[in-house]
């Protein structure tokens, strides 16, 4: 269900910071037009923690409703206590989504036991399949290739979003997990090796900006045509790095908003990306013929 090009959408904002239902209607449509293959709405580049509970169910709804069974949804579902992520997981299955993307407890950075019992304890909360994600960076825990294998035991724990950037793990977890365990590139720059070592795809940023090349990208390298992947990588490369040049998703959302895409508004703690951060964005942009001519802009 889960394999090729994944769009962990962004959450667009009013400028009175509520959320732009509209908006977010307009970007799924436009998703699943370009041939996107699945989507991830209310993971952490939807900025899901600053969303309520009620709004984050309200953006998987959205989701789920403009999808309309065309493209499978993976709804974010992660956080630091276990009973709080048992309880979201059983109201997105009953709202209807088709899996579940679980990052993992943040802060507290537990052992790799307790990060085996915390899946362990979801997944007999929900029917749902669920993904893994292991984002060291970010949370403070690395999920390490044997613990992932004994998660994938698991019946309903069903892949991982592998997003530690080293490439020896990534071989390592395929090494370790059963062939149909989704190992699901978490960089959109190692898509094209992780497919090549064995891997599913790629839950990406850069497909918020182009879900078409994303998803052609995802699909070449899974067909095997190494060569037309590499050909679009290279043309988008430096949209995939500029994406980072603050902290997602800062720039894709500036990115998004000079194409016209959404209003460039963050929620508190994020800010807009700096003047000179904005600068490269929009050279970026233009070098990819993706700026928007005319429109203007203002930060919030």
């Amino acid at each position: 269900m889960f394999e090729g090009c994944g769009t962990a959408i962004v959450t667009p904002f009013q400028q009175d910071l509520r959320l732009d239902e509209m908006g977010l209607r307009a970007l799924v449509r436009r998703q699943i037009e370009a041939g996107i293959h699945f989507l991830v709405p209310c993971g952490t580049t939807g900025e899901s923690p600053t969303l309520t509970h009620a709004e984050h169910l309200r953006v998987v709804e959205i989701t789920l409703e403009e999808a309309k069974g065309k493209v499978p949804v993976m709804a974010g579902c992660g956080g630091y206590s276990t009973k709080e992520v048992c309880d979201l997981a059983r109201e997105l299955e009953a709202m209807g989504a088709d899996g579940l993307l679980s990052v993992t407890p943040y802060y507290n950075k537990p052992t790799q036991e307790g990060l085996y019992q915390h899946y362990r304890v979801m997944a007999e909360a929900t029917r749902l399949p669920i993904v893994v994600y292991s984002v060291q960076g970010r949370t403070g825990v690395n999920v390490e290739p044997l613990t992932l294998k004994r998660l994938a035991g698991i019946d309903n724990i069903v892949g991982v979003k592998e997003a530690s950037g080293n490439i020896s793990q990534m071989a390592s977890v395929l090494y370790h997990v059963p062939a149909d365990f989704a190992v699901l590139s978490g960089d959109d720059s190692i898509t094209i090796p992780l497919i090549a070592l064995g891997g599913r795809g790629v839950i990406s940023v850069a497909s918020n900006e182009i879900p078409g090349p994303m998803s052609q990208i995802a699909r070449m390298a899974l067909d095997g045509d190494f060569a037309g992947a590499r050909a679009l990588q290279r043309l988008y490369f430096p949209l995939m790095e500029v994406n980072f040049v603050e902290s997602n998703p800062g720039p894709v959302k500036w990115a998004m908003a000079r194409m016209g895409l959404l209003e460039p508004v963050w929620r508190l703690p994020l800010v807009p990306p700096s003047a000179a951060s904005r600068e490269k964005i929009d050279a970026v942009l233009e070098q990819c013929g993706l700026l928007a001519i005319g429109d203007s802009v203002v930060a919030h």
